[in-house]
């Protein structure tokens, strides 16, 4: 039989993903030129006034320069086109930002712990007034990006990424403040190493739940709002002539687009390319799959006796035949 298996580069669901990530590269390159300036005035400012609280922020705000740098570098890759090597793209690089931003997080993050515990057992002299000047114009600028940054794709692991560091910037920008006003009303400078700690606690169970998206995508799970044997049983309810669906499997090249291949053992006599197109249809209208693969099979699957490590790994309702 002449294989219909034929690729279904529906669109690639360019359409609206091309405009949002032009738009969004647009946003990150704001924030990481904002973040960066501020960065060189807030770490001379912690240094001026003794303040772990905004050498914490300036810390903060290096990574995250750095990491909005990347961040819109891996949109920058995302748009060019496939080559003979790398036949999806660049899309990836995007979720593998992603994931190294999570990482770089956690680090500073143990950093800025480590340092506060020091503090707290040698406590140092904190200017209280430059130091809320300095956190109060750090928070005006960290506003800024974050609102720069919020009406971008919330569904994009970089994205995400992105704005999670202007996030914690802002949480930690918030902090200071706080620690200067407590320190010029009361003189108490622990209060300056204690909510460095707390902020970047809140900052790493933030970063944990970023790495966890990207790891999965890199690891090519399910996307978590698709479920495979419901959409298996659904093609096959759904698609006349589909008799069973099975080597069935679902993931996401970035976060934003899913993509799906699997085997449709088909009835005798069923028109090979009208079912695979209507496969197709039915996982990009239904089920947000943008491209996929089906392999049509009359009779025995092709990969039986392979001592496939998964046989029929989609079809947990055997005997399911219509």
């Amino acid at each position: 039989m002449a294989h219909a298996h034929s690729h279904g580069h529906s669109g690639h669901d360019h359409g609206a993903g091309h405009v949002h990530g032009s738009t969004d590269k647009k946003r990150v390159l704001i924030a990481a030129c904002l973040t960066a300036g501020f960065m060189v005035a807030e770490a001379l400012g912690g240094l001026f006034t003794g303040s772990l609280a905004l050498l914490a922020d300036a810390g903060h705000m290096l990574a995250d320069a750095i990491a909005l740098g990347l961040a819109w570098y891996a949109f920058h890759l995302a748009d060019r086109p496939a080559t003979r090597q790398l036949t999806y793209g660049f899309g990836r690089v995007k979720t593998l930002v992603a994931y190294t931003n999570g990482i770089a997080i956690f680090v500073i993050a143990l950093w800025i712990v480590y340092e506060a515990w020091e503090r707290l057992q040698r406590p140092s002299p904190v200017l209280g007034g430059p130091m809320l000047v300095v956190a109060v114009l750090g928070l005006l600028v960290n506003i800024g990006s974050f609102l720069v940054l919020h009406g971008g794709d919330r569904e994009s692991l970089n994205m995400r990424g992105a704005i999670l560091h202007v996030l914690g910037d802002l949480l930690g920008s918030a902090a200071a403040i706080v620690a200067a006003v407590v320190i010029l009303a009361t003189g108490w400078t622990p209060i300056d190493p204690i909510l460095s700690v707390l902020v970047s606690l809140l900052i790493l169970s933030t970063a944990w739940s970023l790495m966890r998206a990207a790891a999965h995508v890199l690891i090519e799970g399910v996307p978590p709002s698709l479920d495979r044997d419901l959409i298996a049983r659904d093609l096959e309810k759904t698609i006349q002539g589909v008799r069973e669906v099975h080597h069935m499997h679902i993931w996401s090249l970035d976060g934003a687009s899913n993509m799906a291949t699997l085997h449709a053992c088909l009835d005798e006599g069923v028109d090979a390319h009208q079912a695979v197109s209507a496969i197709k249809k039915r996982l990009a209208s239904e089920h947000a799959i943008s491209h996929a693969t089906v392999e049509p099979e009359f009779g025995q699957c092709a990969d039986d006796g392979d001592d496939h490590e998964y046989e029929h790994d989609a079809a947990p309702h055997q005997g399911h035949h219509h």
